[in-house]
C-alpha cells in the first residue's frame, strides 16, 4: 500500500494542479488568510473594476472542510485523474483544453443568462469531470450507497443523492450541461459527421510544453495520429483521441 505522500506524487499533472489549487483555497480560507469576497464571480467588478481575476478563481474554491468539500475533492482524485490517466493518456493539452473550454462555457452561459449566475462555478466544474467520466467509462461498475449501476447513470445519481440531502441542485446540472456541450462537440458531432469542431489549439500545446508542471513524468513526444472514421454511435464511450502530445 502507498503512503499519502506516493499516492499524491503519482497522480497526473493537471488533475493534481487544480485539487491542489482547490485544497489550498480552502486552507487559506479556514485559516482566516483569505476572504472567499475575493474570488466570487460579479460580473459588476469584473467590468466596472476590471477585477479579471474573478473569470478565473471562481472555480478554485469549493467551500469551508466538510462533507461536500471532501466529496467534491474525491470527485477530483478518482474521476478526474482516471480521465486524464486513461482517456487522455500522455494528451495534457488535450485535458487542459478540456477545463478551458468548459471553463469558458460556464462563463458565457452564466453572462447571457443571469438565472444560472452563481458565485463559484467550482462544483459545476467538478460535476463536469463527473459527467465526462461518465461517457468515457459507460459500462464501468459504480457502488453508491450498496446500489450498483452503470457508471453511466453517474451524474444522474449523484445529482439526486445531493438533492435528497438538502444540497442546491443547480450548480450540479449546469456542471453535467457544460460537460455534455463539450462531450457532444469532441465525440458526438464528430461521430456522426466526421467533422472537428473543437481542437486543442497550438498556444496550448505550446503553453503544456513550456511548463514541466503540466507534462506527465514519462510523456514523450509521439506522431500525431488522425482520428478513426465516425460510427455514428452516440452512446458508448469514446475509442478514439483528438490528437496526441
Amino acid at each position: 500500500m502507498s503512503s499519502p505522500a506516493e499516492f499524491y506524487h503519482s497522480l497526473p499533472p493537471i488533475s493534481k494542479f487544480y485539487g491542489t489549487a482547490c485544497f489550498a483555497f480552502t486552507v487559506a480560507y479556514q485559516l482566516g488568510l483569505l476572504n472567499p469576497g475575493w474570488l466570487l464571480l460579479d460580473y459588476h467588478y469584473v467590468i466596472r473594476k476590471l477585477q479579471i481575476w474573478r473569470l478565473l478563481t471562481n472555480f478554485f474554491f469549493l467551500g469551508p472542510f466538510s462533507m461536500p468539500f471532501g466529496m467534491r475533492m474525491l470527485m477530483i482524485a478518482r474521476y478526474g485523474v482516471q480521465l486524464e490517466k486513461a482517456t487522455f493518456e500522455n494528451r495534457p493539452a488535450d485535458f487542459l483544453y478540456m477545463f478551458i473550454t468548459t471553463m469558458f462555457t460556464a462563463l458565457a452561459l452564466t453572462f447571457a443568462i443571469p438565472p444560472l449566475r452563481t458565485y463559484f462555478l467550482s462544483n459545476s466544474l467538478v460535476y463536469m469531470l463527473v459527467y465526462i467520466w461518465s461517457r468515457e467509462f459507460a459500462t464501468s461498475r459504480v457502488n453508491i450507497l450498496g446500489v450498483q449501476f452503470q457508471g453511466f447513470y453517474l451524474p444522474w445519481v449523484l445529482l439526486a443523492v445531493n438533492t435528497m440531502f438538502g444540497a442546491p441542485w443547480m450548480p450540479d446540472l449546469f456542471g453535467i450541461v457544460i460537460g455534455h456541450m463539450y462531450y457532444f462537440l469532441t465525440v458526438l458531432y464528430p461521430r456522426s459527421t466526421g467533422k472537428y469542431l473543437l481542437l486543442t489549439p497550438g498556444w496550448v500545446r505550446n503553453l503544456v510544453a513550456r511548463c514541466a508542471f503540466l507534462r506527465p513524468a514519462s510523456s514523450s513526444t509521439t506522431t500525431p495520429q488522425p482520428p478513426p472514421a465516425a460510427t455514428g454511435r452516440a452512446f458508448t464511450g469514446r475509442s478514439y483521441r483528438l490528437s496526441q502530445d
